[in-house]
């Protein structure tokens, strides 16, 4: 019925456009990015980062997640 702040979140992501992973130049992607390649949710990411019990590990910069590329393509198998 009415929008709910999840269900306005998620048509936001929706709306945004992802580069493919491959054509990706920079060394790192915000959370948003890592999680729009592993299909995960941006707070999963986040998740593995604090307990850093996840396949991939984030660097932080200025107190922000950034994802390395290298390590999204060997896990996803993109050459």
């Amino acid at each position: 019925m009415f929008n709910s702040p999840e269900r306005v979140n998620m048509e936001k992501q929706a709306a945004t456009q992802f580069p493919t992973l491959e054509s990706v130049t920079r060394p790192t992607v915000e959370t948003a990015s890592a999680a729009h390649y592993l299909n995960r949710r941006p707070q999963t990411l986040r998740g593995w980062a604090c307990h850093e019990d996840g396949p991939l590990r984030p660097v932080r910069i200025n107190g922000r997640l950034a994802w390395p590329v290298a390590d999204l393509r060997r896990l996803l198998g993109v050459a």
